[in-house]
């Protein structure tokens, strides 16, 4: 072997090694003979000392890149040192079905363990807050499971949440309670009329405290209920305060609901407020309380479920979206300049009308003898208030016998227009 370094002339070959009866000899180019001396041992370098080489990687997408590094765990020994193990089979197919998780066809009859990890697994990823196929895989999993993934829900003042998230917020099945308080829905939203479906059958209590609702959306919601029996037939819990357009003929569409425990309906148009307290006693047996329930504290009512980060991860995208940019600030700076004022979209605040509240007071019910409406301590019970209640019983059997033969003939023209679209 031979190398060439700062050579004189193109002809200089370098020195000339020679092995000779198993020794290595080089030939000494100033007396032209052979020494027998071992050579010395240079440095060799394949490039000069002026080269200078590139890394060049590949650069794929983030996701391809994600993928290679899913598969190892990186961890530090005591020493300090990186030690990395490989991942087990069942965390790399999880996470590349969580990946892919809307491609799934159905996941009925699938373990439910296994479900609420993959469930996971794709929350983590932020699968569910993709416009279009966040939806799809969504409703895979409530097809399926329905009150696993969600069984309640608080939307409390959350009504920009509701204009963007509509989709989803519909495909939640089997909710047991349902809190739209102070969301400005009014009679016409798609979401009320959604509460009739077969879908949100299992609500037991329904607050929907402050959303400018009137006569025509009671009629509405419970049309089903007073004709077909369906829709909000299980019906516990119910507020309606702070609804200054629902009047004293709202409140008789309410009498359907023969399983309502307890009802707010503080903060309403009513006009003749003594005789709505005997109706709704002598009808469903609701008696007014004299001291707020704690029913409608609004504390109870939680988002409860898989999907709870889900929900979160909603809210925290629409405040996201509600910051303002930095290329408006400058024409937010113009418009102050010149006197002008910036429309500002604030979060709307639940507060509570007080000319109607003051003028109706506490309006709120609640059945009595049962165990599931949480009452307050009452020290009015007395043996002669027993008689009373017995007396008043009475007079509501009768009161249903003579109502049951004219059931049949309190549909109006508009309540057959409104069946007949479901």
């Amino acid at each position: 072997m031979s190398y060439c370094l700062h050579s004189e002339s193109h002809l200089d070959t370098g020195p000339i090694y020679v092995r000779e009866n198993g020794k290595l000899h080089v030939v000494n180019r100033g007396a032209g003979g052979v020494q027998n001396v071992t050579p010395k041992a240079r440095p060799f370098s394949l490039f000069s000392r002026t080269f200078s080489v590139e890394l060049c990687m590949n650069r794929e997408d983030d996701r391809a890149r994600r993928q290679r590094t899913d598969h190892f765990i990186f961890t530090y020994t005591k020493e300090g040192n990186l030690r990395y193990s490989a991942k087990s089979l069942f965390s790399l197919v999880l996470g590349y079905i969580s990946d892919n998780v809307d491609h799934i066809d159905s996941l009925i009859g699938f373990p439910e363990q296994i479900a609420e990890k993959l469930f996971s697994a794709a929350e983590a990823r932020q699968k569910f807050t993709e416009p279009v196929t966040g939806l799809r895989a969504l409703q895979k999993f409530t097809e399926a499971y329905g009150s696993l993934v969600l069984c309640s829900l608080c939307l409390r003042n959350r009504y920009l949440v509701i204009s963007e998230k509509l989709e989803e917020i519909k495909s939640f099945r089997e909710l047991t309670c349902l809190d739209l308080s102070c969301c400005k829905l009014g009679d016409e939203h798609e979401l009320l009329e959604h509460l009739t479906k077969e879908a949100l059958s299992s609500v037991k209590r329904l607050l929907l405290k402050d959303n400018s609702l009137s006569d025509a959306g009671l009629r509405r919601m419970t049309a089903p209920v007073r004709v077909l029996k369906k829709g909000l037939e299980n019906l516990l819990v119910l507020d309606l305060s702070c609804n200054p357009k629902i009047t004293d003929v709202g409140i008789g569409y309410l009498l359907s609901f023969k399983k309502l425990n307890c009802l707010d309906i503080s903060g309403t148009g009513l006009k003749d407020v003594d005789a709505v307290i005997k109706r709704l006693q002598m009808q469903i047996g609701l008696v007014h309380s004299k001291v707020p329930l704690k029913e409608f504290d609004h504390s109870n009512c939680k988002t409860e479920g898989w999907a709870e980060q889900t929900v979160l991860q909603w809210e925290q995208a629409v405040m996201e979206a509600m910051k303002p940019q930095d290329n408006l600030r400058s024409r937010v700076a113009a418009l102050r300049f010149y006197g002008k004022t910036r429309r500002i979209e604030e979060v709307v605040k639940c507060t509570l009308v007080e000319p109607e509240t003051k003028a109706s007071g506490n309006l709120q019910f609640y059945k009595e003898n049962v165990e599931n409406c949480h009452l307050p301590l009452k020290k009015e019970v007395t043996g002669s208030h027993e008689l009373k209640n017995n007396k008043k019983r009475a007079l509501a059997e009768q009161e249903r016998e003579r109502t049951s033969k004219q059931k049949h003939l309190c549909l109006t023209v508009e309540d057959w227009d409104l069946l007949n679209t479901y």
